[in-house]
């Protein structure tokens, strides 16, 4: 099983942008996904689930109406697109494998850093 994250970087508050895992070794099409993140100095954080069958969507309340998680199965891929980011978004951001609406998970990638600053 392999997870691995792209599309990280410095933004400008206000900005966006959209996060890739790419995955392998495993089923995808029918497997739950996750986002969550680690800010400096706190807890890891859930942030956004993915349900492969049937598709279902759910987020944190922080983000929700600003971030977009989306899959391409063709691709084995998880996208999630932010918007509107804010200092608090600051993060790495973890791609990972598992069902539940929390920040336990089977598998994760390795991050990729999101950093919003002006």
């Amino acid at each position: 099983v392999q997870l691995v994250e792209s599309g990280g970087g410095l933004v400008q508050p206000g900005g966006s942008l959209r996060l890739s895992c790419a995955v392998s070794g495993f089923t995808f099409s029918n497997s739950n996904m996750k986002w969550v993140r680690q800010a400096p100095g706190k807890e890891l954080e859930w942030v956004s689930s993915n349900y492969g069958l049937p598709c279902r969507t759910y987020y944190t309340d922080s983000v929700r109406g600003r971030f977009i998680i989306s899959r391409d199965n063709f691709k084995n891929t998880l996208q999630l697109q932010m918007s509107s980011l804010t200092t608090e978004d600051t993060a790495v951001y973890y791609c990972a494998t598992g069902s539940g609406l929390d920040t336990t998970y089977d598998k994760r990638g390795q991050g990729t850093q999101v950093t919003v600053s002006s």
